[in-house]
């Protein structure tokens, strides 16, 4: 007797922090839960910093249809200048034809001497130049299709994002469930205490009184003792799924949080809500695997493009100046310029491009197939949510009446065992018969919740479009 008064001292201390924490707990809403989550969870945080970044990229893309300036500025030293060498006829410089007017031979075959033979140095020590150049493109079917592209990254990027958001939306909803169904499981076990603390008491009179054996005492007192831990298990599944709901919220998990409501609350709208819908429009992998097939047939393109001539302008205006000393104020700087179009031909790289339009169609056809596996896959998915939600349906329909029997079963049972005409065991039965029956009909609301979330995330039921529209 002595043990069972410290379980039942210990049971009490479990139970009484509890309540004294519940002070400084916050009571959080469903949808306070997705409001925090969809603006603290880090992976819709990562989401949107990708958004931001190929945002960043297509701007920086988009730069190269506008003019592309650059300065220069450069200084040579010369180290050893260069020799030239020119042949010539010095006759012709003195006066050949004069010469050959004195010696015929002479002007017929010029001497070798006549030829210079000494090279001369040519250039400064000192080479300074300066200047900016410019160019831009104006016809590169290319540059345009490959621009295409980039925007297509944003857009895959912001429907990446949105595919996180539901993800996150999804195990929101399924950590909030989750804790519900715990705390309604701690009612039902705590309430299976109660009975057994009460049956041991009554027990514990009819034996003081000669109306009951030692062997019911005995059992009351096992029973008793087995619905302690499963009380203690229970409240430590409510503490497990609060820190779950915390993590997947993105908050701190040694805030104190508890969920408002209880899973009764959504007993009615599985019995009076409307079938939801099987179109999948809304995917976010089907809308991705979309995104990217864009993209490829725009990559083919783009491949395609690189045969096709481009036409450039360039612009180029510069400085030089040659001198010997570093007397600035002395130099003579001598200007560059020029304005000209560049045309571009493409004739023969080896195959390369024609193999790389090859390759591009290969992998287009591979995302087909890849998207047509996908859409199977999820067709088969939201089959078995809409069967498991219409299966939880039916089994709340029969666990309500079971609970309704069980808890008159029970009360009967309770008041023939206080006149003496049923046993402890008859008792034990009727109370067992409840527990699972209670247990039952939260388990059918919880499976029907979670097959729910799960059918929403994968349609793309998006929360902040709901609550958009409820406002």
């Amino acid at each position: 007797m002595k043990r069972l008064l410290i379980s039942l001292l210990g049971l009490a201390a479990a139970l009484f922090p509890m309540a004294a924490q519940s002070a400084d707990t916050t009571l959080i809403t469903l949808d306070d839960a997705l409001r925090i989550a969809l603006s603290e969870n880090a992976s819709v945080k990562v989401a949107d910093l990708e958004v931001k970044r190929t945002g960043y990229a297509r701007k920086g893309s988009y730069a190269a249809l506008f003019p592309q300036v650059d300065g220069s500025a450069n200084y040579q030293r010369t180290i050893k200048k260069q020799v030239m060498y020119m042949d010539f006829d010095m006759s012709s410089m003195m006066g050949g034809a004069g010469a050959a007017a004195g010696s015929g031979e002479s002007a017929e075959k010029p001497a070798a001497s006549s030829r210079s033979t000494d090279g001369f140095e040519v250039g400064r020590w000192n080479t300074w130049s300066a200047g900016v150049s410019a160019s831009m493109p104006l016809v590169n079917a290319q540059l345009w299709k490959s621009l295409r592209i980039s925007d297509q990254d944003v857009e895959l990027a912001v429907e990446k994002a949105r595919g996180s958001r539901l993800e996150t939306v999804n195990q929101v909803k399924k950590a909030f469930f989750t804790v519900l169904l715990a705390k309604e499981a701690a009612k039902v076990y705590k309430s299976v205490y109660d009975n057994a603390l009460e049956n041991l008491e009554l027990t514990q009179k009819k034996f003081n009184a000669q109306r009951a054996s030692e062997l019911d005492l005995t059992r009351a007192k096992t029973t008793l003792a087995n619905a302690v831990p499963n009380v203690y298990d229970s409240q430590n599944s409510v503490e497990l799924g609060l820190w779950q709901l915390k993590a997947v919220m993105g908050v701190d998990l040694d805030q104190q949080i508890d969920v408002a409501g209880s899973l009764t609350d959504y007993a009615d709208s599985m019995l009076t809500e409307p079938a939801p819908s099987s179109d999948l429009e809304g995917n976010s992998s089907l809308r991705q695997l979309a995104i990217q097939a864009d993209q490829l047939s725009n990559t083919i393109k783009m491949q395609q493009y690189a045969s096709l001539p481009s036409l450039a302008l360039a612009f180029s205006y510069s400085l030089n100046a040659m001198a010997n000393d570093y007397k600035f104020n002395q130099y003579k700087w001598s200007p560059y310029s020029y304005v000209g179009l560049s045309l571009n031909i493409p004739i023969f790289a080896g195959g390369r491009r024609y193999n790389a339009v090859r390759a591009a169609k290969v992998q287009a056809t591979e995302l087909d197939i890849q998207r047509a596996n996908a859409e199977r896959q999820l067709q088969i998915a939201v089959r078995q949510y809409l069967g498991t939600m219409e299966t939880a349906v039916k089994s709340y329909g029969s666990a309500s009446s079971a609970v309704e029997t069980a808890t008159k079963a029970y009360g009967i049972a309770r008041q023939s065992y206080d006149v003496g005409r049923s046993t402890l065991t008859d008792l034990n039965d009727a109370q067992l018969a409840l527990t699972q029956s209670q247990l039952g009909v939260c388990q059918a609301i919880y499976s029907y919740l979670s097959a729910k979330s799960d059918l929403e995330g994968t349609l793309g039921a998006d929360f902040l479009d709901k609550t958009q529209n409820n406002e």
